[in-house]
């Protein structure tokens, strides 16, 4: 068959997906690359298991809470056959999440149960708004003293019932901070009541790990901390996977919907 559309016979028709595509190829690319950096890079620092390969990345920083570890599929591949290399190449016992840019079908048989389709949101430097006040002192944690103070807000505000009672080093070692990850804490005082994490790769960056604590809630703590990990790298374009809570507090930071992922856990 002949058409004035068709490509010659051996002309290579990229999906965008092929690991040597440039990660600025698409937004979603991006996107998908930056959350794979996040997946891997600090269980790396730590000597802890990881793994990134061309269809799939992940790391294990601990063995209890599913937020603790991360699986991310790099390609349009099928999630069985990804369920099945992590289990070869990564630690069998421990939970994780598997954050899909795409669908990926039923994946109950494999042990996983659904999450939920939570939306990617993106936003995109010089976009214009006032940036949201609060009453609190937000700092950057630069020492073990205040990385001990965001992984607790983590871990009772998000919540995270898997690792309480706290522990410290439960989710953030020392080597949890680097020139590619800055953590938020906002105070009160002496009180930590809300954290963000700012990720940066491929020239995106990763929103993670925000959280606030009951008694800071209707002070702007949220938003204030989201605001402080997004404009970490002004000149970038920063994304995240919202929450339905979170949603409004995005779209006031002028994030917008681009398009639903898909997460599951394994308990």
């Amino acid at each position: 068959m002949s058409s004035s559309i068709l490509p010659p016979q051996d002309e290579h028709l990229s999906t965008g997906w092929e690991p040597d595509v440039p990660a600025a190829d698409s937004l979603v690319r991006q996107a998908v690359l930056a959350h794979a950096s996040w997946a891997v890079a600090p269980a790396r620092r730590a000597g802890q298991p990881w793994y990134d390969g061309d269809t799939w990345a992940g790391g294990i920083l601990g063995d209890r809470g599913p937020i603790t570890n991360w699986i991310i599929p790099k390609q349009p591949v099928d999630p069985a056959e990804v369920i099945a290399s992590v289990d070869r190449e990564l630690p069998r016992d421990v939970p994780y999440l598997f954050v899909s840019a795409w669908p990926t079908g039923d994946l109950t048989p494999y042990g996983l149960a659904l999450a939920g389709h939570p939306p990617l949101m993106m936003r995109f430097p010089g976009t214009p708004i006032t940036p949201p006040a609060t009453d609190l002192e937000i700092r950057r944690a630069t020492d073990e003293s205040t990385l001990v103070d965001a992984e607790r807000v983590l871990i009772e505000g998000y919540p995270l019932p898997e690792l309480q009672p706290y522990e410290p080093g439960s989710l953030y070692s020392p080597t949890f901070l680097a020139d590619d990850t800055a953590v938020w804490v906002a105070y009160d005082g002496t009180s930590p009541l809300a954290t963000s994490v700012a990720h940066t790769a491929h020239g995106l960056t990763v929103v993670e790990n925000v959280a606030v604590l009951p008694q800071a809630r209707g002070r702007g703590a949220g938003a204030a901390i989201t605001w402080a990990a997004t404009i970490h790298h002004r000149t970038q374009p920063a994304a995240l996977t919202a929450s339905d809570a979170g949603q409004p507090v995005y779209e006031r930071l002028a994030y917008q919907r681009l398009e639903r992922w898909t997460v599951w856990v394994r308990p």
